[in-house]
């Protein structure tokens, strides 16, 4: 009976999935079809993609004003300008400005004529060269972009600068020495079991990369092998300062594919999607190629290298929004809805991607797993720290000496990370905080960083690792500017699903405009976003601007307690 149960599930899923649009697309994917090319509002084009799917206008007006990639007007040339942390880290947020000046065209908002458009997105993965911008899908970085976007200098987008600080890397081998993936995959498949799989990565204490730090091995526990089971790499690394899963999938996107398939294999599923994010145009594109190669040799499909394992992967566009980066919220997107978060229970490993059990790991978490089964959980456990084990990629933003992305061991100090492999801020300037982990990861003051990278030590000093991306700030940035930025960030990524962040997060930002509130007030805010929020979202603000706070080691107005 469950099989049963199990293969209705998956063909509803098929069913719903083809109401959605063309056979096997979502209804994002058509809305952001009729989107190409106008500057008009979802209203008077997201009701035909509706009805073409035979479905209500509601359901397609519902997700195309809601995602910032369906949203915003689409003139002939579109232009995405970065305004995350380590763009605005970069220049104070002036590039903004300077890009609407040269293209003379205001942020979402199209030309009148149409012809040209400008858009505010959040992140584009460039945090170690920017201030950076998408001119359609190519990327213009640097102190010069305006003059890049203006034409009167050629575009530049510098690779990422790749280090490993292990002298064994888990995750940056095919990507600083080339060493080919899907070396694991045939042997597993054709005489290992999924219980080897699942041993091996339960002995590692692998824990989630993408920002929670749960047990890979509880997670996939948890869906049970049920028939029907789906897994999800999630690649929409919403986190400003990380462009780890950029790096992953543009520079080695089979690891990504094969630890994915490793997955799938230990939880029993025969289905396995990859949300990259839009704002990755360049890993999309690879990760579409890596799956084609991948079918090419055997890896995937009907009766994978000969055995009876059957195993099909989709990847999937997102379109712009950062909360839908958690798990339950990414699920509603790609079911074609908006991208909010979902109470919990139940959790996704029981009623997850239409109503089928799913498994939600990151890229980088995906990444780990081949080397973790090639040479064993044992093996990895013996790096990093007892209860965090294994290596992190960091990211280091434009601000210090050597931006890039580093391979280091969990418990590596932070200041080591900074000083060290980062060679401190660059040009001499002075640092005066430090984030960790994303816009709501939190802050570290310059002369708190004798702390390890771990989940435990951050959170310790009121930060978190999050995806570990590390954004420094000097004495160009005024600390009532960076609170601005927290608070802007926060009321306009708030899915706006629970009144606690929808309103909170705004009522925020308007204190941080206007000077500060009661104290009291504050305090009465903080215990709602902490408390009575749906997801880590809006119980991450207080957190975050208290660290700020402490990190610049004083109170101007705006600031609370």
């Amino acid at each position: 009976m469950a099989f049963i149960r199990a293969a209705r599930t998956f063909d509803a899923f098929r069913a719903l999935a083809d109401r959605r649009g063309r056979p096997g697309d979502r209804l994002i994917e058509s809305l952001a079809e009729a989107r190409t090319g106008t500057s008009h509002s979802p209203e008077s084009w997201a009701p035909a993609v509706a009805s073409r799917a035979g479905l209500p206008a509601a359901a397609a007006l519902g997700p195309a004003s809601y995602y910032a990639d369906l949203s915003a007007p689409h003139g002939d040339r579109h232009v995405r300008v970065c305004t995350a942390t380590a763009c605005f880290a970069a220049g104070g947020g002036g590039h903004l400005a300077e890009v609407e000046r040269v293209l003379g065209v205001a942020a979402h908002t199209a030309s009148p004529r149409g012809d040209v458009s400008v858009q505010t997105v959040r992140c584009l993965g460039y945090c170690y060269a920017g201030p950076a911008a998408l001119d359609g899908d190519t990327p213009c970085t640097g102190a010069t972009l305006p003059a890049q976007l203006a034409g009167r200098e050629p575009p530049r987008a510098p690779e990422i600068p790749a280090v490993d600080d292990t002298g064994d890397p888990v995750l940056l081998g095919g990507v600083l020495s080339g060493e080919p993936a899907w070396q694991v995959w045939p042997g597993t498949v054709s005489s290992g079991t999924p219980e080897e799989v699942r041993r091996e990565v339960a002995a590692s204490g692998l824990r989630g990369r993408g920002g929670a730090g749960f047990r890979v091995a509880a997670k996939w526990e948890a869906a049970g092998r049920a028939p029907g089971t789906v897994v999800v790499a999630n690649g929409d690394e919403g986190d400003p300062g990380s462009y780890a899963d950029r790096l992953l999938m543009e520079a080695d996107p089979g690891r990504v594919l094969e630890g994915l398939a490793l997955a799938c294999f230990a939880c029993g599923a025969r289905q396995g999607v990859v949300l990259v994010r839009s704002e990755y145009p360049a890993a999309l594109a690879r990760m579409r190629e890596a799956v084609r190669r991948a079918y090419a040799d055997g890896h995937l499909g009907p009766s994978v290298h000969g055995t009876a394992t059957s195993l099909d992967i989709h990847v999937v566009q997102g379109a712009g929004s950062y909360v839908a980066g958690e798990e339950t919220a990414l699920i509603a997107g790609l079911e074609g809805g908006r991208g909010c978060a979902r109470p919990r229970p139940p959790y996704p490993t029981e009623h997850g991607l239409w109503d089928a059990p799913t498994v939600v790991n990151n890229v980088e978490t995906l990444a780990a797993v081949p080397w973790i089964v090639r040479r064993g959980g044992r093996q990895y456990a013996r790096r990093g720290t007892s209860d965090e084990t294994g290596t992190k990629l960091v990211c280091l933003s434009e601000r210090f000496a050597r931006p890039g992305c580093y391979e280091v061991e969990l418990g590596t100090p932070v200041r080591r990370i900074v000083t060290e492999l980062g060679g401190g801020p660059k040009d001499g300037a002075g640092l005066t905080a430090l984030q960790v982990g994303g816009p709501l990861g939190g802050f570290l003051a310059a002369d708190a960083l004798d702390v390890p990278l771990s989940e435990a030590g951050l959170s310790a000093r009121g930060a978190a690792l999050g995806h570990a991306g590390l954004v420094a700030f000097d004495e160009r940035v005024a600390p009532e500017d960076v609170l601005r930025h927290v608070w802007e960030f926060a009321a306009a990524e708030s899915c706006g699903a629970c009144s606690p962040c929808r309103v909170g997060s705004r009522l925020g930002l308007e204190w941080a405009l206007a000077g500060a509130p009661p104290d009291q007030e504050w305090e009465r805010l903080s215990r709602l976003l902490t408390e009575a929020s749906l997801c880590a979202f809006g119980r991450r603000i207080p957190p975050a601007v208290h660290s700020l706070a402490h990190a610049y080691g004083n109170r101007p107005a705006g600031w609370g307690p």
